[in-house]
């Protein structure tokens, strides 16, 4: 904690933390999402597949958010549970472009969300890899994931190109007004 982190807590002003689960399947840009996030000095050139889980944290206005990256593979799907109860929202990246295992990711998403210990937490889904030309729309994924039957939370989902770091502020500043 810097200085000016001290001065501001003394005083309560200090950010309020948040622990954000990001889930999605292997391959979506779960990790790139969330090297976008963080200072350029600090984002990695390039960015291997998680295995497991990593933890980051990273500052958005007020906010100090802890991110969970999970693996997408899927013997490490099964870990997603063991944060569940902590998350107090949930990022779900979804490649936009991989029309084969969307249902794959409808099956997981509709297991986490009746999951016993997934609170009723905001849930920010990334439509990643927009930029490429057999992308999906946000429209069709969202018809594809059954979003528009989730009446439980807030959800919302953004476009996003997680190379270039498109969409990820849009989408980020929406979880942040929740969870503020």
């Amino acid at each position: 904690m810097g200085f000016f982190d001290k001065l501001l807590s003394l005083f309560g002003i200090s950010g309020k933390k948040v622990n954000v689960l990001v889930v999605g399947l292997d391959n979506s840009g779960k990790t790139t999402i969330i090297e976008r996030l963080k200072p350029r000095p600090q984002q990695a050139a390039e960015v291997a597949p998680t295995v497991g889980f990593t933890v980051d944290e990273v500052e958005k206005g007020a906010l100090t958010f802890t991110v969970f990256d999970m693996s997408g593979a899927g013997r490490y799907r099964t870990l997603w549970e063991q944060y569940y109860r902590e998350a107090d929202a949930v990022v779900f990246v979804v490649d936009s472009a991989d029309k084969l295992r969307m249902v794959v990711a409808r099956d997981e998403m509709e297991h986490m969300l009746t999951h016993a210990n997934m609170r009723k937490v905001p849930i920010l889904y990334f439509a990643n890899k927009k930029d490429l030309p057999v992308a999906m729309p946000p429209v069709e994924i969202a018809q594809a994931l059954g979003l528009d039957d989730i009446k439980d939370r807030p959800w919302q989902i953004v476009p996003s190109n997680g190379l270039t770091g498109e969409g990820v502020d849009k989408g980020i500043d929406w979880l942040a007004e929740r969870l503020s």
